[in-house]
């Protein structure tokens, strides 16, 4: 359950009336007002109720590090219990921001290529950690345009992801459009399904990374529990319910995933889908090295706009993604949590059994909660 549903038990049980729920969140939401102490509209019993049960202030996560370059602000989060988290800021020239969130810290499925997975699981966040990354940016003075589940974490990992859309769609709350929002996937078939259903209506990608199951195996391990054939069924589906787009990222890998080969192998995956393939669109992301994936190489820009070229070629949506954030470790896959050695305590990864389980552990207990100042945006 959210704070928010718990200071509204929380005011009924004090026997106060329900405007005075509505008062706490035009306070937060409407006038920035983080402090209970500070929200003077409130008696002064239901403040000091709240600073009891839930600290001074409604943010509970703590920034202990920031590091800027042009156009992106990486905040480096403290939860309660010691673990970390990181946040990516993006503010575009044109005055919109974008904000790249966690969803757990760190990540057990052991993608090759990304510094998150170097971690292992240390634990899902809670639904008000999800929501406390925007409730942070808020305070900064910070408008709140679009949201990527695209930090630390596999958002169908985590159950308090649809608790956290619930709250950030809310309009008495975040008050986001779900097709400003956007969760990205290794390829988690139940969650995809659950979307599907719960919200139709929030963007979703697919870190597919590899054309075919041999090599994306090799790469990120999941794919022996979902097989690219499956989850491209799954999102033929999510497309045929929604006639919503469907985004595909590519990591470009010098000589592991970049050839002219592997573009035909990729061109020819997606034409099996051929009557979805126009509301899929294909995102080429050069590789961002870190210091703990240094065996993985980003592809030329030559090779690069030569993938391109055969993918555009053939009739398929595509471009080289351009990015931001690098030089900071901010960019895709780059996202560590400022976790040395002597931290990596508890760290867990995702065993084979753990895979072969996790679909269907997912599907009987994982999704069961559904559930920036307030934004006025609708699409």
């Amino acid at each position: 359950m959210s704070k928010y549903k718990k200071m509204k038990q929380l005011i009924a049980d004090m026997s106060l009336p329900e405007y005075r729920y509505k008062q706490l969140l035009d306070a937060v939401f409407l006038q920035g007002i983080m402090r209970f102490e500070d929200m003077k509209l409130l008696p002064k019993t239901l403040r000091e109720k709240l600073v009891e049960q839930f600290g001074e202030t409604v943010v509970e996560i703590k920034a202990i590090h920031h590091e800027k370059s042009m156009q992106t602000d990486k905040v480096l989060f403290e939860l309660s219990d010691g673990n970390r988290v990181e946040t990516v800021g993006l503010f575009y020239k044109e005055g919109w921001n974008s904000f790249c969130i966690s969803s757990q810290s760190g990540c057990g499925f052991g993608c090759k290529f990304c510094a998150t997975g170097t971690l292992g699981l240390r634990r899902n966040l809670t639904v008000d950690e999800i929501t406390d990354q925007m409730l942070y940016f808020m305070q900064q003075g910070c408008s709140i345009n679009s949201i990527s589940f695209m930090g630390m974490g596999e958002p169908f990992a985590n159950p308090q992801v649809f608790e956290a859309l619930h709250d950030l769609t809310a309009p008495e709350l975040f008050g986001l459009s779900q097709r400003r929002i956007t969760i990205s996937t290794i390829g988690i078939v139940p969650g995809i399904q659950k979307l599907t259903r719960e919200y139709p209506q929030v963007n979703l990608a697919y870190s597919l990374h590899a054309p075919t199951d041999r090599l994306r195996e090799t790469l990120m391990p999941i794919t022996k529990k979902y097989p690219l054939g499956q989850v491209l069924d799954t999102l033929d589906q999510h497309i045929r319910q929604t006639n919503r787009k469907v985004f595909l990222a590519y990591i470009m890998l010098k000589d592991v995933n970049d050839s002219d080969r592997h573009a035909e192998q990729l061109t020819k995956l997606l034409f099996k889908h051929k009557k979805y393939l126009p509301l899929y669109h294909l995102d080429l992301i050069p590789y961002n090295q870190t210091t703990v994936t240094e065996t993985m190489v980003r592809s030329s820009h030559t090779r690069i706009k030569a993938f391109c070229r055969i993918i555009h070629n053939a009739g398929i949506s595509v471009n080289i993604r351009t990015q931001f954030g690098s030089d900071i470790n901010a960019a895709c896959g780059q996202l560590a949590g400022a976790y040395r050695d002597d931290q990596k305590q508890g760290e867990r990864t995702m065993s084979a059994r753990d895979v072969k389980s996790f679909g269907e552990e997912v599907c009987e207990y994982g999704f069961y909660n559904q559930g920036a100042m307030r934004s006025t945006n609708s699409s």
